[in-house]
């Protein structure tokens, strides 16, 4: 096994590609972790409309990069050991296939991976208001070991941009991992 934490990095269709890239280009400079990377196509249509970057502008964030319909790649693998996934952000889709165990495209099957070797699966919900199916969704895959972390913005370390409240969900994040980045920490009220 490599001396690098390898990370897996799911991208899908809902919006907020920002994060994914964000945690992309902050893992970059993170030199014990290794990233490997997974878009959908909606993905890449978010990455496109939401950031007018493109496909290989994100790929080139990653250390290594697998196509979404590639089901027999390493990632597919339990003996392919991982810190964990995160799949940022995660559409509503991709919760439902993986709270129901349907491995049809290599986010859904590293993710259910993930789940079966009891590592740490965050799943970045993007979606609001919220239907009884999404919270059924939401309460099967933590109890499956999974985390729902969705990207809701905290103001007590006084954000003054969209960036500020980008990089601190990233950094909370990047926290359930074990990987310690920059960022605003909750000090206690003085």
């Amino acid at each position: 096994m490599t001396s690098k934490r390898r990370l897996v990095v799911g991208v899908t269709g809902a919006t907020g590609a920002i994060y994914a890239v964000r945690l992309l280009q902050v893992l970059r400079d993170v030199p014990d972790v290794e990233t490997h990377l997974v878009v959908s196509p909606p993905g890449v249509l978010n990455i496109k409309y939401e950031l007018n970057q493109t496909r290989q502008d994100v790929h080139a964030l990653a250390d290594r990069v697998y196509s979404f319909r590639d089901v027999g790649a390493t990632l597919s693998s339990g003996g392919f050991a991982t810190a964990g996934m995160v799949v940022v952000p995660c559409s509503m889709r991709t919760l439902a296939a993986v709270a129901h165990g349907l491995s049809d495209n290599l986010i859904t099957r590293a993710a259910d991976v993930t789940l079966k070797e009891r590592r740490r699966l965050v799943m970045m919900v993007r979606e609001t208001p919220l239907n009884l199916a999404h919270l059924r969704n939401m309460t099967a895959v933590t109890e499956m070991g999974g985390i729902i972390f969705p990207p809701l913005p905290a103001f007590y370390h006084h954000p003054k941009t969209l960036d500020d409240m980008v990089n601190h969900t990233v950094a909370r994040v990047l926290e359930l991992f074990g990987i310690d980045v920059p960022g605003p920490h909750w000090e206690g009220i003085a």
